[in-house]
């Protein structure tokens, strides 16, 4: 039996996706052949922007990359890695106190089919501070977001500010 190269799918809402999210990115394609950015369609949140545009945000900052996919999905995770062939979960870990959470729902995707194996990467240090809380708590009170997001996201958040006048 000839094995197929190992994918890894690194799912969120991505809202906005940030500098942190795209070194998770940069640092998986080191380790993995393929990886699968998974937008994450969650019908109980309202994202800043709607799921295709981060879809396509994300694809536009992830262009030059080869093996880097992105996609949205919805319901449960181990249902998108069936999907898409895939059977390794990257989640990015800032601090120590991301760790429980994130072990339990290792835990839980384990427990709902057993070849899901999670990954947790640490993002380069100058971006442990960032999450997508941080950033748009900083975009709903006018602050710039330069420097925290790719252009293309920046762009895009601008022009909603503009809109929102």
């Amino acid at each position: 039996m000839i094995e197929q190269p190992i994918t890894a799918v690194y799912p969120g809402s991505f809202d906005p996706f940030h500098l942190g999210h795209l070194d998770i990115v940069r640092r998986a394609i080191t380790i993995f052949p393929r990886v699968v950015v998974g937008v994450l369609q969650n019908t109980d949140k309202t994202p800043l922007l709607p799921t295709e545009q981060r879809v396509d945000l994300i694809r536009s900052t992830l262009e030059d990359m080869p093996g880097v996919e992105v996609t949205a999905f919805s319901g449960l995770l181990v249902d998108f890695l069936r999907e898409s062939r895939a059977r390794v979960i990257l989640r990015g870990m800032r601090a120590v106190s991301d760790f429980e959470y994130e072990f339990q729902i290792a835990l839980m995707n384990r427990r709902l089919w057993n070849p899901a194996e999670t990954v947790f990467l640490t993002p380069t240090e100058e971006f442990t501070y960032l999450s997508g809380r941080v950033v748009r708590e900083i975009w709903r009170l006018g602050g710039d977001v330069s420097g925290l997001v790719p252009e293309p996201v920046r762009r895009a958040l601008e022009e909603l500010r503009r809109q929102a006048r």
